[in-house]
């Protein structure tokens, strides 16, 4: 039985919702452009944190099973942490949000894409749970800074097909370490900018259950 104590060795104890087809063709200088403005001056992962963050959540490395498959991801939804496995027995942890009520969905998942600066639009049943809230972005926004996906996009499969859940940055850093979205693992965007060149398609991804089971289901 795989928990979130069996996965894992610490060394210390908006909306987040589907991708469209991007609505707006970003060129290369437009996201540089905006990576430089989610990035805050003389970035160190460890110790910025001009987002107001509990210290534990900012990137660390951490000690790892060595059972765990390297270039794997594990969401703990009860700490609210993303671990990235490293070859060696390491981990890249980093602070989350996850989606409140019954909308976090455990599962094991496929990370069969990954988009830089996407855009955004609802889903159908976003619109119908929550038409005040979403009915204004029908038509999708575009990707920057204020997109909902943030910077970073990573698309979580069950087979081929697309489960409407990701991994993303957020425009909304302060709802780190909270049940927020309407399914999705948030990150601030400066962090996932550094996990994202180091995950490949084909990882797997395991989503652990934030309620009284620790195990992820499929």
């Amino acid at each position: 039985m795989l928990t979130r104590r069996h996965f894992i060795q610490t060394t210390t104890a908006l909306f987040s919702v589907p991708l469209a087809t991007p609505l707006l063709a970003a060129t290369r200088a437009q996201k540089d452009a905006w990576d430089a403005q989610v990035t805050p001056p003389n970035f160190d992962p460890a110790t910025t944190n001009p987002w107001g963050l509990h210290p534990r959540f900012l990137p660390q490395r951490v000690a790892a099973k060595d059972s765990l498959k390297p270039g794997d991801v594990h969401v703990d939804a009860v700490a609210r942490y993303v671990y990235h496995i490293e070859e060696g027995g390491t981990a890249m942890r980093y602070g989350v949000a996850i989606a409140r009520g019954n909308l976090y969905e455990p599962g094991t998942y496929t990370i069969k894409r990954k988009v830089q600066w996407p855009g955004w639009t609802p889903t159908q049943n976003m619109l119908n749970r929550d038409p005040d809230l979403y009915g204004e972005f029908a038509d999708g926004v575009d990707p920057g800074p204020e997109n909902p996906l943030g910077s970073r996009a990573l698309y979580l499969y069950v087979g081929n097909r697309d489960t409407y859940l990701r991994i993303h940055g957020t425009p909304e850093p302060e709802s780190i370490g909270g049940r927020v979205s309407s399914g999705c693992v948030r990150m601030v965007m400066a962090h996932i900018n550094m996990l994202y060149p180091n995950v490949k398609t084909g990882s797997t991804a395991y989503l652990y259950s934030a309620e009284d089971s620790l195990v992820p289901r499929s």
